[in-house]
């Protein structure tokens, strides 16, 4: 009888397992990545150190249920081998291998949430295990249970039975309750590494007879982002897309990921400052169908990986395959520290901007132009500057040069200014003494501000001011001034001082500062001693309003009766506070007091107050 070979392929698709199932470890040492957690585990379990709750922490696939598994698998093993792995052919192993352990129970908190799920779930606790030592319970994606759902299970979680272990596994630790990471042993799960992927599927295609290139299967551990789930998935994809030939063009191809050749050629475009090749380069990745944002921030990668290869100490962070590392390297010479810092800026700016950009092919166009010309900006900035340059060249503009002249008095002759370099300083006129002036006084010239390029200070008698200097011409000025000094403290009477304060008064009134006016108006300031003076407000208010305009009012104060030691405080004088009735109950008081027949009313016909 002939059997048509579709009957084959669909016997061959019912039996196909994904990689992700079919390769899924079954011990510690077949973990990948993750070997701090799996020491720390087997050691435990050899020291019979086994805490009441695990949390298993990190991203997506990097094994967080796997291993929990393996440990509900280990620690009911009947005959544990000498590395501590579990044998896999006593009865736990086998009934464990078959999905129908009586002793390992797991739940998705994604979708038993609730109240009711975890009363449930304690009930089985206070059950004993029939067979075996443990009761291990697995609680996925824990971070979505309720709130009133992690209130019920903090008691069984804090103190369980002997026999009960939970293992409770999340993505998002942070939305955890500090109650429950308290009482668990938190284990954090890191990405894995992009060298521990590629060498895992390299094995998987081994065991599977499929041809494979390295740099294929570094793509593949690249765009999975540290999730070996993700890696495997993709895997299958490829091997089904390529028909067992796992190369580097058909991971690029059918992954949608721009080919590291664009990347090379870019730069090399972009250090030759071939603007040409550089935007034609963009146009035609624009054609095969890739995003601007996708270019622009695969390029600062790009140029991260050739500063990273710039030094050997650092060689190490390049997460790339040996062909495309010594690509690396190779370019990395060609291009400067300086180069790569600009343009990685360059390029970082552009991708912030990419969203918000009207024209965004413009936006990266120009950044791509900017790099182009960078080289010339850094040879430019370290081009050391010559007057005597050829026509035709750039040359820098001259730093402005603070020139003074030297104090000289009326009867000495000044020098003549010697020429620098052709550029002749412009002579200040001399100032004329008087006629009949007995003794000539020295004056100090104006200073002179002017553009000189190469001038040679030691040759010349041009004398420039340092900053010390200048400083100290600034403090002597303010010794001089007594205003900036404060140090008037001229005597004053009774009299001057009220008018002094009357004045102030009327600008307050000029102004329309009501709730001052009538601090002003109301006593005169009491004098408490030597130009201390007091002022009685009745209200925290009116306190407040006159510290906010104190300052003003002591600088009219000094400044008129040229005195600085003048002080005016303030005083809440409480007598005169009146406090008035504002509840119900203090109405009533205020009424009672002034007629005490309204008590008498009130305690005849059993009143109350409202």
């Amino acid at each position: 009888m002939h059997i048509p070979r579709n009957i084959y392929n669909l016997v061959a698709m019912d039996n196909f397992i994904v990689s992700a199932r079919k390769y899924r470890p079954v011990t510690f040492d077949t973990v990948v990545g993750q070997q701090h957690i799996t020491n720390t585990l087997k050691n435990a379990i050899k020291n019979n150190q086994l805490a009441q709750a695990f949390l298993f922490c990190g991203p997506r696939g990097v094994g967080k249920t796997t291993c929990a598994r393996i440990l509900a698998k280990t620690i009911n093993c009947t005959n544990l081998q000498a590395h501590v792995e579990a044998c896999g052919e006593c009865d736990s192993c086998k009934a464990f291998a078959r999905g129908n352990s009586f002793n390992v129970h797991e739940l998705d908190a994604a979708s038993n949430n609730s109240v009711e799920d975890i009363r449930s779930l304690i009930e089985q606790v206070r059950i004993p295990p029939g067979a075996g030592k443990y009761k291990i319970y697995i609680i996925d994606e824990v971070h979505m249970l309720s709130q009133a759902a992690f209130n019920a299970f903090l008691k069984t979680l804090e103190e369980p039975p002997p026999y009960a272990i939970f293992i409770l596994a999340t993505t998002e630790k942070h939305k955890i309750l500090p109650t429950i990471l308290s009482r668990c042993q938190i284990f954090d799960f890191n990405r894995i590494r992009v060298e521990d992927m590629a060498n895992h599927l390299a094995t998987i295609a081994q065991k599977e007879e499929i041809k494979y290139e390295d740099d294929g299967l570094h793509i593949i551990a690249q765009k999975a982002d540290g999730g070996l789930r993700d890696a495997l998935s993709m895997f299958d994809q490829i091997v089904n897309f390529s028909g067992g030939n796992v190369t580097y063009r058909s991971v690029i191809d059918n992954l949608n990921i721009l080919d590291y050749d664009y990347y090379f050629n870019a730069t090399q475009s972009l250090l030759n400052e071939d603007t040409a090749a550089t935007l034609l380069l963009f146009d035609e990745i624009l054609s095969h169908g890739f995003d601007g944002s996708h270019f622009i921030s695969g390029l600062t990668e790009h140029f991260r990986n050739l500063l990273v290869g710039k030094d050997t100490e650092t060689l190490k962070l390049l997460e790339v395959s040996e062909g495309i590392r010594r690509k690396y390297l190779e370019q990395s010479k060609a291009a400067s520290v300086s180069f790569l810092l600009s343009a990685m800026n360059i390029a970082n700016q552009c991708d912030l901007n990419y969203k918000l950009s009207k024209n965004q092919r413009l936006q990266v166009e120009l950044a791509l132009l900017k790099m182009c010309h960078i080289s010339s900006a850094l040879s430019l900035a370290t081009t050391p500057l010559n007057t005597n340059q050829p026509e035709g060249q750039v040359k820098k503009k001259p730093e402005p040069v603070i020139v003074t002249e030297p104090e000289v008095p009326y009867h000495t002759t000044q020098p003549e200014h010697p020429k620098t370099n052709g550029v002749q300083i412009a002579e200040q006129p001399k100032p004329q003494a008087p006629v009949n002036a007995a003794v000539a006084e020295p004056v100090q010239t104006p200073k002179l501000i002017a553009f000189v390029p190469n001038l040679n200070i030691a040759s010349t008698s041009v004398k420039i001011p340092s900053l010390k200097d200048i400083g100290k011409v600034i403090q002597k000025e303010e010794e001089e001034d007594p205003y900036i000094r404060g140090v008037d403290k001229e005597q004053f009477t009774e009299e001057a001082f009220m008018e002094c304060w009357h004045q102030y008064a009327a600008i307050i009134k000029k102004e329309g500062k009501m709730n001052l006016l009538s601090i002003f108006t109301a006593d005169a300031p009491k004098a408490l001693g030597n130009c201390l003076y007091e002022i009685i407000v009745t209200t925290k208010a009116q306190e407040l309003a006159f510290r906010d305009d104190k300052h003003n009012l002591l600088n009219h104060l000094r400044t008129t009766l040229k005195n600085f030691d003048i002080e005016v405080n303030t005083r809440i004088e409480e007598s005169t506070v009146a406090k008035r009735p504002y509840t119900a109950s203090e109405k009533f008081q205020h009424m009672a007091t002034k007629n005490p027949e309204l008590a008498e009313l009130r305690k005849r016909f059993n009143l109350e107050l409202e």
